[in-house]
């Protein structure tokens, strides 16, 4: 008997079929065969808002290659991803290639290891209808938000504009934190601390002053603070009261999509694109030496905390064997996830705790080793026993002042052995040297600080993902793409580093948005759509009345907008700059066009002179010496080319750096990677070393 697997990625069923062996085909379909058409909105609104769906030109191919597969086969499994785009892609393939959805045809595997495809293979099910009305919902409510209301962008600010369902809620978030930072009035105060020690021994700790007269100190500028210095110089500091006391801390739950792209931002400096892309690959399978292909990990889009029972006696066992029987729980570790998580999968967890980082590290990229070592580490940690911290406070008095002081020492390392979870501006503490009560201490320095309260700080990719997540916005499979969408659009942009900051374009546009069309930029309404779906997906709502109460207010909102801005243009206002131009002589301007910033004259429409905004580099060309510009692909990928690329056209994917070649004094390039090197590109020399550590590796 025949039997077809199609799956949606072609390295997830080179994978697969290792597992199934000679009995079975497995093709890919390499996702979405069947779409809404590009030209047209593609939704019969007047006719319960029926999707005109037709085949994808790009997959014609692919097509008539499933189509042939499907009629030489006996059955044929439908196994694309356990997510509402998976199941909606086995049912597009179930029209496609007449197949009775209600036959037990759909498989899905949490992972992708023998037992996990087996299991799947062993538990077929019928295509679940609500899941697919659920997927169906939001990519019609997806089509008329961006057909409808694009091209009333495109006639009140310019042409090629985009509006979307969650990307505006996403920019409007952006946007209002940015007016907040430039509201923000900065206020002085002050702060006065201790330098202390003890008797009995050297170490200096830091004590701080918490009140005066009993009341809490509140010093508002220098004058008020060199009063208390005055008052407090040659005073005698004394210890009237120390309280210790035992707190333990538990471990942070395993991954979920959400909480894995934010610490892989913090800990790793991985925007989300580049995390979820080496997810992917860690889950469709790797070659591992001696293995073969086998998934690394459990499926990497979820908001479910939930971990099997077998995998939870893998790792306690792991732990007992390791680190010793301390360092388990009294009881298994079981975390709740959210109310509204999809609890279909598994949190993110190795699928087989035995393959350590270690193990595996020679098979692995860099980017792969460092989130499957992240991954493995908060897996394992979240099943060990608690830490257990020794904690102390300390008041001493001197005059009329009481200082504070806290430190810990730890009694038990317990999970943080192994991984602990950074924290944004978490302070970091340390044990306090032995301290009687009624001791005399002495103080070396009693200093006045001054300090100015800062502003709310922008939004950086983890702490966007995390306020998406919070109110209820979009879901684990849409930050990443949800984050590519502005910055290639250029709503946004990133500022020092890895801080989102809205263009003027973005501000426009938001403005415009909150104006007319509330519900779109609204965070409850669309977090309540989110719900909505969540609804549409466990069959406790209609997916056509979900439509048709949306689009009853939306359709409202835009013509009343279009009567409200007849005959009006919004002007996006441009960025000025000390640049002048090379045909009038006036300054220019910096410009955001389809394809990004530009440089334009100010004297605009009388000179049209334009030019492109380069970014200098260190180094210099290996070929003519000139120098080299940062520049970027269609794709958004950044290189290096020669200023002089016309006539020298010498460019590279590697890093330019002001370090001279020892052998013949050329520039020397920097490149990471699974091979990472510093090495000479000029021809005939052929020098290079390699890089001194794994950090070097990360940019």
């Amino acid at each position: 008997m025949s039997k077809l697997v199609i799956l949606e990625s072609p390295s997830k069923a080179k994978t697969v079929k290792k597992y199934l062996g000679s009995g079975y085909e497995v093709i890919a379909s390499t996702g979405h065969i069947i779409d809404l058409p590009k030209s047209k909105l593609g939704v019969d609104i007047d006719h319960d808002f029926e999707p005109q769906y037709v085949n994808m030109k790009d997959k014609s191919e692919i097509i008539k290659e499933l189509k042939k597969r499907a009629k030489s086969s006996d059955i044929v499994y439908l196994a694309t991803d356990p997510d509402r785009e998976g199941e909606a892609i086995a049912w597009h393939l179930s029209h496609l290639l007449n197949i009775d959805e209600k036959s037990k045809v759909r498989v899905t595997f949490n992972e992708i290891t023998k037992s996990g495809v087996q299991y799947g293979m062993s538990h077929p099910r019928t295509i679940d209808t609500d899941i697919v009305n659920a997927q169906q919902t939001r990519r019609i409510l997806d089509r008329i938000v961006g057909y409808k209301l694009s091209p009333f962008l495109w006639k009140k600010v310019r042409r090629g504009l985009s509006a979307g369902r969650v990307q505006s809620v996403a920019v409007r978030l952006i946007v209002d934190r940015e007016e907040e930072i430039r509201a923000f009035k900065t206020t002085e105060y002050w702060s006065i601390d201790a330098k202390l020690s003890a008797s009995s021994s050297k170490k200096v700790f830091s004590a701080k002053l918490s009140e005066i007269d009993g009341k809490k100190a509140q010093l508002d500028n220098k004058k008020q603070t060199d009063a208390v210095l005055k008052s407090l110089k040659d005073a005698e500091f004394t210890v009237s009261n120390i309280k210790k006391s035992q707190r333990k801390k538990q471990p942070a739950p395993p991954f979920t999509t959400s909480t894995l792209q934010q610490e892989a931002s913090r800990r790793l400096s991985f925007q989300a694109r580049r995390t979820m892309k080496a997810a992917q690959e860690l889950y469709e399978g790797i070659e591992v030496e001696d293995m073969g292909a086998v998934g690394l990990i459990t499926y990497m889009r979820t908001d479910s905390l939930r971990i099997s029972a077998e995998a939870q006696t893998a790792a306690a066992d792991m732990i007992k064997n390791v680190y010793g029987e301390e360092y388990l729980p009294e009881k298994p570790r079981v975390y709740r996830s959210k109310n509204n998580a999809q609890d279909a999968h598994e949190a993110i967890r190795p699928t087989n705790v035995e393959l350590t980082p270690a193990k595996v590290k020679k098979s692995l990229t860099g980017d792969q080793f460092k989130l499957y070592k992240l991954i493995w580490e908060r897996f394992m940690a979240s099943q060990m026993a608690n830490a257990v911290m020794d904690t102390v406070s300390v008041e001493i008095t001197a005059k009329n002042c009481l200082f504070k002081a806290n430190g810990y020492s730890v009694k038990f390392d317990g999970f943080t052995k192994l991984y602990e979870e950074q924290r944004d501006g978490e302070e970091q503490g340390g044990a306090l040297p032995k301290i009687e009560k009624d001791e005399k201490l002495k103080a070396s320095e009693v200093t006045g600080n001054q300090h100015f309260t800062q502003p709310p700080a922008r939004y950086n990719e983890a702490s966007l993902i995390k306020a998406l997540e919070e109110n209820g916005i979009g879901r684990p499979s849409t930050y990443a793409p949800t984050i590519s969408t502005i910055l290639d659009r250029h709503y946004v942009e990133r500022e020092s580093g890895n801080q989102l900051k809205p263009t003027p374009l973005g501000e426009v546009i938001t403005g415009l948005l909150k104006e007319k069309f509330h519900n779109i930029v609204d965070v409850k309404f669309t977090a309540k759509v989110e719900n909505s779906l969540d609804d549409i997906e466990n069959g406790s709502k209609d997916w056509v009345e979900t439509l048709r109460k949306f689009y009853k207010d939306f359709a409202k909102s835009l013509e009343k907008a279009e009567q409200d801005m007849e005959g009006k243009h919004l002007r996006v206002p441009d960025e000025p700059t000390d640049i002048i131009c090379e045909e009038c002589g006036k300054n220019m301007v910096i410009k955001i066009g389809p394809y990004g910033k530009f440089l334009g004259c100010s004297g605009f429409p009388e000179c049209k002179f334009t030019k492109k905004i380069v970014t200098e580099t260190k180094g210099s060309c290996p070929r003519c010496g000139k120098k080299m510009l940062l520049k970027k692909s269609k794709k958004g990928k950044p290189f290096y080319g020669c200023e002089n690329f016309k006539d020298c056209n010498f460019m590279t994917w590697d890093m330019p750096l002001e370090e001279k070649c020892p052998q013949c004094g050329s520039s020397l390039f920097k490149k990471t990677g699974k091979l990472g090197k510093y090495y000479c590109q000029k021809d005939g020399c052929g020098y290079e070393r390699p890089l001194e550590n794994s950090k070097e590796n990360d940019s």
